[in-house]
């Protein structure tokens, strides 16, 4: 055992009378020989705050005090402010009502002893504590490692669902856009579907024009092969019969009697086309014909 670093062990005392006790029967016990201890200080005080100052940095602290009810509570008292200064704290039992020039010294030395002793067994026991701590700190290590890897796989896994969010809210965003244009073209067509529904309902109530061939009306009407269409189209130019269009080979009209009957007008000015095309065509004006 190291003697350079004996078990540092100061002694609270209730005042100056057990002081003298104490050191009286310090003088035929040698600690550092027996156990590695040497007591650093005896302090004779009931202040909470001196106590705390004068115990600072010992290994082990013995409160010496009657066995009295005053001398158990003043004991109970340190030993609840002074917990977290020192290493450990233990309770060391004076004979009641003893008398500095009669106390038989070899009592306290037991008592010294005894108190000592009950420290290291409670050492003893702890150390066991601590390598529990220490293994459970070990696995806790352990743990806190795994939980480390974990930590940095999720922090992965949640840069890349980050980044897979922002995608798809950038391609969100299109088509949102998309849809707002669609959505506009929709209701563009669906108005110039209304005008075009409009317009046939229009249409409808009209009387519509029908057009057929020229050549084939004309072989149906009068048997025979039309042989030019370009004097149907200067007569109807000339008279410009209502309700009648004539061009391109066909002939419009509202209905395929009105259609024929223009025709039939035509052949009676073609056959007298030659010699009395304007006696006709003031006859027609007349409505003679």
């Amino acid at each position: 055992m190291d003697a350079k670093n004996p078990i540092d062990v100061r002694i609270i005392v209730e005042g100056a009378s057990d002081v003298e006790s104490i050191s009286k029967a310090m003088r035929n016990i040698a600690l550092g020989a027996e156990y590695h201890i040497t007591i650093s200080s005896i302090i004779p005080t009931t202040s909470s705050e001196i106590a705390k100052r004068a115990v600072k940095g010992a290994d082990i602290v013995l409160i010496a005090t009657d066995v009295d009810a005053p001398g158990r509570e003043l004991a109970e008292k340190f030993q609840k402010i002074l917990k977290d200064e020192v290493g450990h704290i233990e309770r060391m039992k004076l004979p009641f009502g003893h008398d500095v020039e009669y106390i038989d010294p070899y009592l306290i030395q037991n008592e010294i002893k005894n108190a000592i002793i009950r420290s290291g067994l409670i050492a003893i026991a702890n150390i066991k504590l601590l390598r529990e701590y220490e293994d459970k700190l070990k696995e806790s290590n352990v743990e806190i490692r795994n939980l480390s890897q974990i930590n940095r796989e999720l922090e992965a896994i949640n840069k890349d669902i980050s980044f897979k969010h922002d995608e798809l809210a950038e391609t969100n965003n299109k088509l949102e856009v998309e849809a707002e244009n669609l959505n506009k073209k929709y209701n563009d067509l669906k108005n110039e579907f209304a005008a075009l529904k409009r317009e046939y309902e229009d249409i409808q109530g009209k009387d519509l024009f029908e057009v057929y061939s020229i050549n084939e009306l004309w072989k149906e009407a009068f048997d025979e092969e039309l042989d030019d269409y370009e004097q149907i189209y200067f007569i109807s130019n000339e008279f410009k019969p209502e309700n009648i269009v004539v061009g391109q080979n066909r002939i419009a009209a509202i209905t395929k009697k009105d259609a024929v009957d223009w025709l039939k007008i035509i052949r009676t000015v073609l056959i007298f086309y030659d010699s009395k095309i304007e006696d006709l065509k003031e006859d027609f004006d007349k409505g003679k014909i």
